[in-house]
């Protein structure tokens, strides 16, 4: 018997965007923290299920990258795991003819850029012949595609111009990952899944102009989905003002107090559907080494603090319900990557995947209440309500915080997503 008086009880987080034991862009050799630490995090945190990347290049096609992804997670994790797969650069046609066995052995999700991000990276964006080849395979074969949406021609302009007037130290990181760029590309990737007929996912939402364009293609009836990131909606650009003001960067960008508030309301309204963190665990030393807009790092370690802060920001500040709560947590992300009703329910024959959360808990974050890395960006944020206790598949792995779980209890859990999903738009 387990008692839960006083505590608020929800479905395991899901944690639908993590860069785990991934190459840290620019730093050759170095990679962000491996599946045992963010794994063991994320349970301290709420999350029981975790979606990693696994990366297709030149020299390793989607079978051979899901293979290297196993290496790192099997045996490792605390959390149990998944993967999309991550297609980069001139994809072959022997790659994308892998897509559907991919979709059939469980993968259904693929991610792909419309941008290189940086001026010193040409091997990640994906020209619009690429993606809609992409599209028709994901769309006939009951697979979603996962995009990171900038226009590469505004992105890559700005740099210059930014460079030419000397302007291009980290604090003008916005004006590089613009407005302006994140519309273009969401807009264009639109009309190419009309085309195609493909259902699309979009990462890190951080305009209000995406989440217009998400608004108006499912009203059209397309079935577009969107996240934000937990950052996005706590922070804007005015903090890259501060001295150590990198460490709250990731890409695209933070924008402004407009843009922070659109993305809340479309939080709440329904019109973006799930809450993530680009998880992307380094030192504080690396994160603020970078000084000028094409060299900071970006990401941030924020699979802990996910599920605590969207509680106090979204249901004690904002009034949202705890249903919707749970919907951007947790259950949306199970629906839309395939994991549900496995996951993100609390039902007969779900997972007993659980988490309390303790709302009585008022306090000032410290260090001393996280897991992961030397910084976090949540240090002296105040929370009203917190993460107590964690349950996966039925195990106690986390309660009062003592981690009671062993690292190899985390399984790699395969998916399908409802065709229903893939057709229209759901997961309001």
């Amino acid at each position: 018997m387990i008692d839960a008086s006083g505590k608020i009880v929800i479905p395991g987080g899901i944690e639908p965007h993590a860069h785990v034991a991934a190459p840290i862009m620019g730093h050759p050799g170095l990679e962000t923290a491996p599946p045992e630490q963010v794994s063991r995090a994320a349970l301290f945190g709420g999350t029981t299920t975790i979606v990693d990347f696994a990366i297709q290049t030149p020299e390793r096609d989607l079978f051979a990258a899901l293979e290297e992804r196993h290496r790192r997670w099997q045996g490792q994790s605390y959390a149990d795991y998944t993967y999309h797969c991550m297609l980069l650069g001139d994809v072959p046609s022997s790659v994308l003819a892998q897509i559907p066995q991919v979709i059939a052995a469980g993968f259904p999700t693929f991610k792909v850029f419309t941008t290189n991000i940086r001026p010193n990276v040409s091997d990640r964006m994906l020209r619009l012949g690429h993606i809609a080849a992409i599209m028709e395979e994901v769309a006939a074969h009951n697979g979603l595609l996962v995009v990171h949406g900038e226009d590469d021609d505004i992105v890559q302009f700005m740099y210059r111009r930014l460079k030419e007037q000397g302007t291009e130290d980290w604090t003008h990181m916005h004006k590089a990952h613009s407005n302006m760029s994140e519309d273009l590309a969401f807009r264009r990737v639109i009309r190419a899944a009309e085309w195609t007929g493909a259902a699309v996912y979009f990462v890190h939402v951080s305009a209000k102009e995406g989440v217009q364009a998400i608004q108006e293609a499912r009203s059209k009836g397309l079935p577009v989905y969107g996240e934000t990131l937990h950052n996005y909606v706590s922070f804007t650009a005015d903090d890259y003002q501060k001295p150590d003001g990198m460490k709250y960067h990731t890409y695209p960008s933070l924008k402004t107090e407009a843009d922070r508030q659109a993305l809340w309301r479309g939080l709440l309204e329904g019109d973006l559907q799930t809450m993530a963190t680009d998880e992307y665990c380094t030192t504080y030393a690396l994160k603020v080494a970078g000084k000028r807009i094409d060299d900071v790092t970006g990401g941030h370690n924020g699979v802990e603090t996910r599920v605590g802060i969207t509680y106090t920001e979204g249901v004690v500040k904002r009034g949202m319900s705890l249903q919707r709560f749970v919907d951007i947590t947790s259950a949306n992300a199970a629906r839309l990557l395939g994991l549900y009703p496995r996951k993100g329910a609390i039902a007969p024959g779900s997972d007993a995947d659980l988490v309390f959360i303790d709302p009585s808990v008022h306090k000032t974050l410290t260090m001393d209440d996280l897991h992961i890395s030397d910084y976090s960006i949540w240090e002296g944020w105040e929370i009203h309500g917190w993460p107590v206790f964690t349950m996966l598949r039925g195990k106690v792995m986390v309660e009062n915080g003592r981690l009671l779980g062993e690292r190899g209890s985390g399984q790699l859990i395969p998916r399908k997503i409802d065709a229903s999903l893939l057709t229209r738009p759901r997961c309001a």
